[in-house]
């Protein structure tokens, strides 16, 4: 699954009568305020984050959409066991930050109730979601990364600009997980292998450009397995 997941939070979510209405829209029969838990998720915002990646406020708006109705899983457990909750409504808040909030609902039963009190008590705070998406732009030369590479490193300092990957065009919502730590993303490992190493200090020689070449050519294949580039 091609996918790229980022670190979230969860926080307290207040339940009205309208916030019923739409967790019972994902519902099979009427849950009343008595049987549910609900939590807001702060997911991705459009701040640039540690590895030099920010999501367009374009893409913010385009998965909250995608996320209703998502399963929020444990500790990324893809099975029937481990959907704890669901997320039943999604926005983007804020003014200067822009973020992508998930509310979610979990029923309260016997085999809920020590993710609710990991959660109340403030223990299980930590969340990943996992998305795809169609472009990631550098914003130095605005090469899209899905569809081709350039030599531009996220992080790195060109003419006093620094490098950072626009992700943007929402392309589907895969999971919402709660953990115990923060995630290190499966991702991360391709991440650290397309721009890991230091910066050349002077040009390749010829043997050094053909081996730049091979290891673009490869770098292009793993972008289009990370952001999910045209097949």
């Amino acid at each position: 699954m091609n996918e790229i997941r980022k670190a979230a939070r969860v926080e307290k979510q207040a339940l009205s009568p309208e916030e019923l209405s739409l967790i019972n829209a994902q519902s099979l029969r009427p849950l009343t305020a008595e049987e549910v838990f609900t939590f807001r998720l702060a997911a991705c915002d459009n701040q640039v984050d540690r590895d030099f990646e920010r999501f367009t406020e374009n893409a913010l708006e385009g998965l909250a959409p995608l996320f209703v109705g998502r399963p929020v899983l444990l500790d990324h457990r893809w099975s029937a066991g481990s959907q704890t909750a669901r997320v039943y409504a999604a926005a983007v808040e804020g003014t200067a930050v822009r973020r992508l909030v998930l509310r979610c609902y979990m029923p309260r039963m016997e085999q809920t109730a020590p993710t609710i009190t990991a959660i109340e008590s403030g223990i299980l705070r930590e969340c990943s979601v996992g998305v795809a998406m169609e472009r990631a732009v550098c914003t130095i030369c605005g090469a899209d990364q899905a569809t081709a590479c350039c030599v531009h490193r996220p992080g790195g300092e060109y003419d006093g600009k620094t490098c950072v990957m626009e992700l943007d065009g929402a392309r589907d919502a895969y999971e919402v997980s709660l953990v115990a730590v923060p995630a290190q993303p499966g991702a991360g490992i391709i991440k650290s292998k397309r721009y890991g190493g230091q910066e050349p200090q002077q040009p390749p020689d010829r043997d050094g450009e053909e081996e730049a070449l091979r290891l673009a050519r490869a770098r292009q294949e793993q972008e289009e397995l990370r952001y999910g580039g045209t097949r």
